[in-house]
């Protein structure tokens, strides 16, 4: 851990502490972060498999699903591979472009995600309130320029964070109390103003996720209202069902992450080591619980994933006899 007087603005390497003040817990917390990374990546790569091989499942609604269930293996990807080999070889030393990068990723992730479940609220809210014009709403080039435009919202969002870090000099220390790098957290150890870095790294990503969660807000209304105007009470569940998971997911999403907001911000009573662990569980809850929530409540995945393993299973026998 390197200490230095000099005015540094690019660090050769930052110290990644993992989780200040539970050192001696370090391996077994690392036990159940692991099995939750290996169950959200193995739980989304089937997902997305599944959805790109079973031809039932070539509609809007899943294709915004696979691309929610690629956004959790890379944000948990991005964290917990650092964060265990903290924990398991005290590999605590990081290049500062691969910091850059980690903070670059976690936060267009999580940009991403939000954008992914609004289109999805769309999705259905298209799906419960105009279901005689789905097929013409949302043609595949419609779907298309919606994932074009995700994936560009989320990029000109954070992009610039790239050059508030870069532009800032460092010369207090290059320990960081965290088990993975974060806008905020790199941008205190400078030694300059970071008020651009708070305000744009804070304000803006949470203005345009609270933007998300009004308009996610506003679709289910409508799509509440719809459903309690349905004449028959099956027509009613049928509606409700199919919104019910994605319900699910949204709140998984977006109650941890402003929780983690909140504490940050109003909770400075509470203990740093457990701003970290919160930190850890968000980054990897939700990629772990999606994809069982929509297993467990959507037929038509739990049905393609039946197909799936029955022809990976007839494939395996057949080679076996060939």
């Amino acid at each position: 851990m390197t200490h230095t007087n000099l005015t540094v603005f690019h660090p050769a390497v930052f110290v990644l502490l993992g989780i200040p003040g539970l050192e001696a817990y370090h391996m077994w917390l690392s036990i159940p972060l692991c099995l939750m990374y290996i169950t959200a990546v193995l739980g989304n790569s089937l997902l997305v498999v599944v959805i790109i091989t079973e031809r039932s499942l070539h509609e809007p609604m899943y294709f915004f699903l696979s691309m929610l269930a690629m956004t959790d293996i890379l944000l948990s990807t991005t964290t917990v591979p650092k964060a265990l080999a903290i924990f398991w070889l005290h590999a605590h030393d990081i290049a500062f472009d691969a910091c850059v990068t980690q903070v670059f990723f976690v936060h267009v992730m999580f940009v991403g995600e939000s954008a992914i479940l609004l289109a999805m609220a769309f999705d259905r809210f298209v799906a419960v309130c105009t279901p005689l014009r789905y097929a013409a709403v949302l043609t595949w080039p419609v779907v298309g320029r919606i994932a074009l435009a995700i994936v560009t919202r989320s990029f000109c969002i954070i992009f610039p964070v790239i050059f508030l870090l870069k532009r800032l000099p460092f010369c207090r220390t290059n320990i960081i109390p965290h088990s993975y790098c974060e806008h905020i957290g790199v941008a205190c150890l400078a030694c300059a103003d970071i008020t651009v870095n708070i305000w744009y790294g804070f304000s803006v990503p949470i203005v345009v996720v609270i933007l998300d969660v009004i308009l996610i807000a506003v679709s289910y209304s409508f799509i509440l209202w719809a459903v309690f105007h349905l004449p028959s009470q099956d027509a009613r569940q049928k509606a409700l069902s199919t919104c019910g998971c994605h319900l699910c997911v949204i709140l998984i999403f977006y109650v941890p992450s402003f929780f983690t907001l909140l504490t940050h911000r109003f909770g400075h009573n509470i203990p740093r080591h457990v701003h970290i662990l919160l930190a850890n569980l968000y980054v990897v809850g939700p990629p772990m619980l999606n994809p069982i929530v929509y297993g467990v409540k959507t037929k038509q995945i739990r049905e393609g994933i039946a197909h799936w393993f029955f022809e990976v299973k007839a494939w395996y026998c057949a080679s076996l006899l060939g």
